[in-house]
């Protein structure tokens, strides 16, 4: 008979994995890309239970695990392992559920000596997997959440319940006593995420790594391609402007470097180039006065003296600037209204639609090579002077000074 007869439930719905985000993981999305489904659990707060998915990743290294510990997600995980010797690691997103599959889990992975790795969000029962992980690492910027555990009472009230099989649990995973009792303290409507160095210092974590260490696990519950163009657009919104045809080859590229194995990190690096890329083609299609109302945007971005925003739009970065926009003023949609005016563009070829400009030989704008690295005053300087001409050469001049042609691309079948 299990030691762990009850279901240890998330908050409600997916709320206990959103408020761990929402208390401090910021992780890739700061840096323009959101892995691992976080709007979305935001979202679904409240939901019915979603199934863990499970696959084996690229190699048949890497177990993946996202969604809820429901019944028979342990059994299917035995399964999986079983006929798939070779998997040393699993990777797992996931808000908690049943003790009982969270233990089963843990001890089958104890027991196979596999790492542990959460790239996001292991909240309630899925931290019963986690601590039983040979090596146990985290992603910067994820998180684990701990409460104590309950019964789901009439009319779906939470009805707290004795905690000593739990307890047991975690300290027969080698768990600090007082770190134990803190987490069982949590009100089970409430969660308590440990900081990075407080994890480390308890043994708990035994790695925490950067985004570039394992295969990407941002479309671990969805792969498909509506999930990738989700995934797309939580993390380059945007692109919520952009047409079909202009978002599908970024979708495509992205599905097939995860299904290869490529980290969250070189897949990040490659939307915001081919974003940027996309941004830069719509523009340059754009009407004299949309591009005038862009480089009046640019010059007000420059003038605020930043030296990193000035090296970003020099090299025609535009998804920066829209970030910088969407940060300094929410209410503004950043780029978004005046892309909304630009005429869809075509792909200009099949080069960058299969594939991202990569290498020292990557589009370079003409304000990028006609001003020496940090020298923003001399392209505040051409900025103004672009904006003082008649509308028609305006327009021209801050093509020419943003939205230039590419001078060279090289593809490369490897990514960016």
């Amino acid at each position: 008979m299990s030691v762990f007869p009850r279901g240890w439930r998330r908050r409600t719905g997916t709320a206990a994995c959103a408020l761990a985000l929402a208390l401090g993981a910021a992780g890739p999305a700061a840096a323009g890309h959101t892995p691992k489904g976080r709007a979305a659990a935001a979202t679904a707060a409240g939901g019915p239970d979603v199934p863990a998915r499970l696959t084996v990743g690229p190699g048949g290294r890497d177990l993946r695990l996202a969604g809820d510990l429901t019944a028979g997600v342990a059994a299917r995980a035995a399964a999986i392992l079983a006929a798939h010797p070779r998997i040393a690691r699993i990777h797992l997103t996931s808000d908690g559920g049943l003790v009982e599959e969270g233990a089963a889990i843990g001890a089958l992975v104890a027991a196979r000596g596999l790492a542990t790795y959460v790239p996001d969000a292991c909240a309630s029962a899925c931290t019963l997997i986690f601590v039983r992980g040979r090596t146990r690492y985290l992603a910067t910027g994820a998180r684990l959440g701990f409460h104590a555990p309950y019964e789901i009472g009439a009319r779906g009230r939470m009805r707290p319940v004795d905690s000593a099989p739990e307890r047991a649990a975690y300290r027969a995973a080698g768990l600090p006593a007082a770190f134990v009792t803190r987490a069982l303290a949590v009100p089970p409507a409430g969660i308590w995420i440990p900081t990075d160095g407080e994890l480390r210092a308890a043994g708990i974590v035994t790695e925490v790594v950067g985004t570039d260490r394992f295969p990407d696990s941002t479309l671990d519950a969805d792969p498909s391609a509506a999930g990738a163009r989700a995934a797309i657009l939580r993390s380059l919104p945007i692109l919520r402007r952009a047409e079909a045809a202009g978002l599908a080859p970024i979708t495509r590229w992205y599905r097939d470097g995860y299904a290869a194995g490529r980290p969250e990190a070189e897949a990040a690096a490659g939307l915001r180039r081919m974003a940027a890329g996309y941004l830069q083609r719509r523009f340059r299609a754009a009407d004299d006065g949309v591009v005038r109302a862009l480089g009046q945007r640019i010059l007000a971005t420059l003038e605020r003296g930043d030296a990193a925003a000035c090296g970003l739009l020099a090299a025609g970065d535009l998804v920066a600037l829209d970030a910088r926009l969407r940060a300094e003023q929410p209410a503004s949609h950043g780029l978004a209204p005046l892309l909304a005016r630009a005429r869809a563009a075509r792909p200009d070829g099949a080069v960058w639609a299969d594939r991202p400009a990569t290498g020292p030989g990557a589009a370079r704008s003409t304000a990028e090579a006609a001003f020496p690295s940090g020298d923003c005053a001399a392209r505040i300087a051409a900025t103004r002077h672009a904006l003082d001409l008649p509308p028609r050469a305006s327009a021209a001049a801050l093509r020419a000074l943003f939205l230039a042609e590419p001078q060279q691309i090289l593809a490369s079948r490897a990514g960016p």
